[in-house]
């Protein structure tokens, strides 16, 4: 009897940490099914079923039995890993959605908050959501960083002397005060030309780089209204076994799983087993040069008796892109790269074989992120090689409990863990579709991001 009271008493102060309380039928019912739970595991059900319960689109803080049932299902699911999640593709249009949630301090699912489903042809709104929660997120992680948490009560001095913080612009625009040695964390905008300004979420100041050489913003001083700028920087990273420290194991990544795979001891385990499996990524695979396919057949001719788990083409799959006859001409190329694999029958039974667009194929735009190859392209190879997935560009591709981003773009890397996203470039330069933004961005920082592009590496 003493364990069932301190089950219900552990739960019922963990449901009320979120804010949440628990009808009697459904307290009664999570209870009897903690019972059987080892209690060296029992934070981390509750922990795992509270996860499953927000993700539901919750009426009110009460929770009724139905929710609690559907919850307790979804985490026996989860637990229950088969085949199916050992490796998936997933397209960019299939990545779930979270909010972050600044009042609660946590990611949300969409379903959950008042934001409108995502459309490609996105209204105003979501263009200022975009930049808004890109702030957001960087400004939440940034608040994380051991250089701009508090420190502790009783530390000592040298250890407070190293901390410092940061400043929004409205308080700055709200001083009176010559201010020295400020941080803000910002966007850079041009509202007037030959004038740059700082932008947050409380507003914008004008900016004076004179004094610096060109978001952090160490600032020499603040005075008149103008940000003189010392130096600036981009913001820290953060690793992401601190990020799902903090938001437990929300599924940011996509696939079937309910839960993040980075939980699931049993993908672990299997991943370790399978210490043989290897990803073969080309970029550029031009299917209409002789040359390039007669390089595909001496590459598959040294793989066919260890056969890759997986072959990542990426584009652009012609060497002369455009034109009337681009369509008909990749078909047919597809076609003599079916005919390729088939030659080889352990590639063509073992491995998995995934396309991923390049800017000049045949498609919409080149605005990202971007749908697969049209289906009636690649209906004939589909059928010819049954292991083969036409994605978008970016994809994700999740194995055992690896998550990687596979992108097709000619981008400069360096920024990209610091700003979480996989194009921080202005929009003009590279485009989004505003209300799928959120599917380019990497945070939790993946196992692996490969860029490919149309440069020869040196070595």
């Amino acid at each position: 009897m003493d364990v069932v009271r301190k089950i219900k008493s552990k739960v019922s102060a963990d449901f009320k940490m979120r804010g949440l309380m628990l009808r009697p039928d459904a307290s009664k019912y999570l209870v009897e099914m903690l019972e059987s739970v080892n209690p060296n595991d029992l934070e981390d059900v509750i922990e795992k079923i509270l996860d499953a319960v927000e993700k539901q689109p919750l009426s009110s803080a009460m929770i009724e039995l139905s929710v609690m049932e559907t919850a307790v299902q979804d985490c026996s699911q989860s637990c229950d890993e088969n085949i199916d999640n050992v490796f998936n593709i997933i397209g960019a249009f299939d990545v779930p959605r979270y909010i972050y949630s600044v009042e609660r301090k946590k990611f949300v699912p969409i379903n959950m908050t008042k934001h409108p489903a995502p459309s490609l042809c996105g209204v105003a709104r979501d263009k200022a959501e975009l930049f808004r929660e890109r702030y957001t997120i960087l400004q939440q992680r940034t608040h994380r960083h051991e250089l701009f948490t508090p420190p502790a009560i009783g530390s000592a001095v040298d250890e407070s002397r190293n901390k410092f913080q940061l400043k929004t612009v409205e308080a700055l625009l709200g001083s009176t005060a010559k201010l020295r040695e400020v941080i803000v964390l910002g966007m850079i905008t041009q509202l007037k030309e030959g004038k740059y300004f700082l932008e947050d979420l409380t507003g914008t100041i004008q900016l004076d780089m004179t004094k610096g050489n060109i978001l952090f913003f160490p600032c020499r001083w603040y005075e008149d209204s103008v940000f003189h700028v010392n130096a600036f920087g981009f913001p820290p990273t953060e690793p992401s076994s601190t990020t799902r420290a903090y938001y437990g194991n929300l599924n940011f990544f996509g696939g079937p799983s309910t839960t993040s795979v980075k939980a699931s001891a049993k993908l672990k385990q299997l991943e370790v087993e399978n210490e043989d499996a290897m990803f073969v990524v080309l970029s550029d695979v031009w299917l209409d040069s002789v040359e390039v396919m007669e390089k595909l057949h001496t590459m598959f001719s040294g793989y066919a008796t260890m056969p890759p788990t997986c072959f990542i083409f990426c584009g652009n799959f012609s060497s002369a892109p455009y034109g009337k006859t681009q369509m008909k001409s990749l078909k047919e190329s597809l076609k003599t790269l079916a005919d390729a694999i088939c030659s080889y029958p352990s590639i063509h039974t073992s491995s998995r074989f995934v396309f991923v667009p390049g800017p000049e194929d045949p498609g919409p735009s080149t605005i990202l992120p971007r749908p697969p190859l049209a289906d009636h392209i690649t209906e004939d190879f589909r059928q010819r090689i049954p292991f083969s997935v036409f994605t978008t560009n970016p994809c994700r591709i999740q194995y055992c409990s690896q998550e990687i981003v596979i992108i097709r773009e000619d981008l400069f890397v360096k920024t990209i863990l610091s700003q979480g996203h996989l194009t921080p470039l202005p929009l003009y330069v590279s485009p989004v579709f505003w209300a799928y933004d959120y599917t380019l961005r990497v945070y939790p920082v993946p196992d692996v991001i490969v860029f490919a592009d149309n440069k020869l590496q040196g070595l």
